[in-house]
This record gives structure tokens, sequence and C-alpha cells, in this order.
């Protein structure tokens, strides 16, 4: 007997059912996630245990997650955005660099005065992330140019130009000689609150940036329009709606909040630029995970974003207690993934098997 599997789409999938398959999908990656740590010889409670321990369980590591959460919540509500427009931007690394390497050029090379410094930095990181992401919308609207081979590509080259700069032109005289540029001026550093690194001004920016853009997409005639291209573009175009325009408003506001989340690294944390490794963890590949756990939803992305960020600094306490390599790290965000993914098809769909 020959079974036919066939996927049916829910007519109205109630709501717990995406937040089951959410936990669900977690669940699993933990369990799955476990074997790895097996194979090092490392007890998976025992792992688990250090994580949330040091990321959630003392004030050091709550603001280290926070930190951490930050960029996570200004790139995920982008992608947020330019998902439900369909437009599949993988590139929100190189955005995040590309707001870097211009939060650092206006404070060290421009003679901006001191008391506008930081609204200059903000606004000049949102302009570069924007230009870096909106390169890769024009080629996909006007030469049907897959906008994910771009975006991805665009990553490299922001990385090998933040080495050019670190090596070469911007390498700083007072440096002895390492690959960093001088530090930024006091009046470029973003205000902490005390005792912990967490920059005040690029966290408002990321929670009302969230609400603002649930706001758009949710109540408002471009959120509207963003919405029906990316679920039926020749039903927008029938209705008038310009897909280039929807197109490239969506990885403008997309690359525009990455660089915001680059500024904030230099000016919060860093205060000059170095190793691209070093100014983001995968801050831009991480947020992918992060919007799709959220599910597009950028409130539910505050939360999603927390969540991650203490699996980051988690990451980095097994690497120093436990010797784990960080790569365990990025094994257990893709195999996060890959099951929010399969969950998503699942709350949306039902299987059926016929013989």
């Amino acid at each position: 007997m020959v079974i036919k599997i066939r996927f049916e789409r829910r007519v109205s999938p109630p709501k717990y059912l995406s937040i089951l398959y959410v936990i669900i999908s977690i669940l699993s990656a933990f369990f799955v996630s476990g074997f790895i740590f097996k194979a090092y010889g490392i007890n998976p409670i025992l792992a688990y245990r250090i994580i949330f321990t040091h990321a959630y369980g003392s004030p050091s590591g709550i603001y280290e997650t926070i930190v951490k959460a930050i960029p996570l919540i200004l790139c995920s509500v982008g992608l947020s955005l330019a998902f439900k427009a369909e437009m599949w931007n993988i590139g929100a690394e190189g955005q995040l660099l590309l707001g870097a390497i211009m939060a650092t050029g206006l404070a060290l090379f421009t003679p901006t005065p001191p008391s506008i410094i930081v609204p200059v930095m903000f606004i000049g990181g949102f302009m570069a992330g924007a230009l870096w992401a909106v390169i890769p919308a024009i080629l996909k609207v006007l030469l049907n140019v897959n906008e994910v081979i771009t975006t991805m590509m665009m990553n490299y080259i922001a990385i090998e130009l933040v080495r050019y700069l670190i090596y070469g032109p911007w390498r700083g005289a007072k440096e002895w000689g390492y690959p960093i540029t001088d530090e930024i001026p006091d009046a470029a550093k973003l205000i902490c609150i005390p005792g912990t690194r967490i920059h005040i001004p690029t966290l408002a920016i990321a929670i009302s940036t969230a609400f603002i853009v649930y706001l758009i997409i949710m109540r408002t005639t471009l959120g509207y329009e963003i919405r029906v291209a990316g679920e039926n573009p020749e039903a927008a175009r029938y209705a008038g709606i310009s897909y280039l325009k929807i197109s490239i408003l969506s990885m403008i506001i997309s690359g525009g909040l990455a660089g915001i989340a680059g500024v904030g690294e230099i000016a919060g944390i860093h205060y000059r630029l170095r190793y691209p490794e070093s100014i983001s963890m995968g801050y831009g590949f991480t947020s992918i995970i992060v919007a799709w756990l959220g599910r597009l939803n950028p409130i539910s992305i505050i939360i999603a974003s927390i969540f991650f960020g203490g699996l980051l600094v988690g990451g980095y306490v097994m690497k120093m207690i436990l010797g784990l390599p960080v790569a365990v790290v990025y094994v257990f965000n893709g195999i996060t993934l890959m099951f929010i993914l399969v969950g998503g098809v699942l709350s949306q769909y039902k299987i059926k098997l016929r013989g």
C-alpha cells in the first residue's frame, strides 16, 4: 500500500497553536542539542543549568543579557518588517557593521559639535545601514536578482571593509599598531546605567521602535500594503500597490535599524572600531532566528531577543567554565531555527496521511 502525505492549510488556525508550536520547537531544540553536549562528555542538564543560571540568575547576568538583547531587538524588528514584505533580508550583519563604520567615522574624523554628535551618529548609522539594504532591494525589483544572495554576499563585503579600515587608513595612531581605531571622544559615548554596560539611548530606541513598527504594521495604510504585497504580490499590483515602493521602504527601515544597532555597539560598548566578530557576536544572523521565534511580531520579538541574549551570555560562560567551543552555541541556534520553521509550517498546515 502506498501512503500519500498531504499538507492542507488550516482555514483559521487558533492563536494558541502558534504559541504551542514555539514552545515545542524550543524544547525539541534543547533535546537535540543535548546530544551535542553529551558528545563532549558533558551532562546536558548541567550545561543548561549553567547557561540559565549565569544568564538570568544574577544581576550581572541579567545586565549582560539585556546588553546582548539590544542589537537583537533592533535587527529582528527590522527583519520582521522586511520578511512581511517578502523581502528576505539576510544582510543585517553587514548593515550593522556599516552603521558601526559610519558612527566611528563621524566621531573621529568630522568636526561635528560635541552637543549633537550622538544624534548625528544615530542618523548617520541609520542612513548607512539603509543604503546597504536598499541596494539588494533595487536589484530585486528592477533586475529580479535574488535578494537572499545579494544581502548575504554584502555581509562579507562589509566584514572585509571593516578589516581594511582597521588594518589600513583608520588604524589608531595611539594603539601601538594594533588593528583598532583610536577611541572615540567622550562626547560621542552613550550614557549607560551605572555599574552596567546597558546603553540607555539605544535601549530606548530599540523598545520604542518595536512598538512603532507594530503600529505601522497593524494600524497604518503602509502596514496594510506591506502585508498584502508580501502575501500576494499579484493582488497588490492589481490593487494599485507599488511593489517597488514597498520593497524599498521595508528594506530601508530594516537596514536602518540594523545600522542603529551598529552605532550602539560602537558608542555604548567598544568606543572604537575593531575586528568585525568583536563588534557583533553574529547579531545579524541570530536576529533571523529571533524574528521567526517572535512570529514576526515586534512585541514578541522583545521577549525572544531577551531569551537569545541569555543564550549568547550562556555560550560565553560555557566556553569559560566547560571549555566548549563557541561554535556549539551557533549549532544550537541553527537547530532552534530549523525546529521553529518546522513548527511554523505545522501551525499553518494539517498533515494528512492517505492510503
